[in-house]
């Protein structure tokens, strides 16, 4: 067993946990937080992503041990309060979603994205850095848009393909 400590969406939580718990399991089993999906068991679809110390991570493919000590951001804590982050509002928007099972997990990962380019980002970019996260309705097409939507609000410029 392991003794987890982390700070989720700014809150700190404690935990005991069997040494192999994932931290998918441990945020959604331990602290209810369902936003984050189990999609393939094989890190393949991106459906898990959270951002680990700013960083996106699989939370399919991290021990929750191995968050111990570490600031862990799920789609529960993007949102400031009933506001949403300018990525959440870009996929509702430009219709970025159908079934939204990988939504949270796209929106992490663009989220990441986002930050990652400052700059801006052009949609190859988008487009090569979206390949570890599934989706098996959209076709990409509004995905792609939403993002590069919300990387223009938030201060990047869409860049010439």
């Amino acid at each position: 067993m392991a003794d987890v400590t982390m700070t989720v969406n700014g809150r700190k939580i404690s935990g005991t946990v069997e040494d192999r718990t994932l931290l998918v399991h441990f945020l959604r089993e331990n602290e209810g937080l369902t936003g984050t999906h189990v999609g393939c068991d094989t890190s393949q679809c991106g459906a898990c992503v959270v951002h680990v110390d700013g960083m996106a991570v699989k939370s399919c493919t991290m021990l929750a041990a191995q968050a111990s000590g570490s600031e862990v951001l799920t789609i529960e804590g993007l949102a400031d309060g009933a506001e949403l982050h300018p990525v959440q509002a870009a996929f509702k928007e430009h219709h970025g979603l159908q079934c939204g099972f990988c939504t949270p997990g796209m929106i992490m990962a663009a989220a990441d994205m986002i930050r990652r380019h400052p700059e801006g980002l052009d949609e190859k970019t988008v487009r090569a850095e979206l390949e570890g996260n599934i989706c098996r309705c959209t076709g990409y097409h509004n995905i792609v848009k939403a993002i590069l939507a919300a990387s223009e609000a938030m201060g990047g410029k869409a860049k010439a393909a």
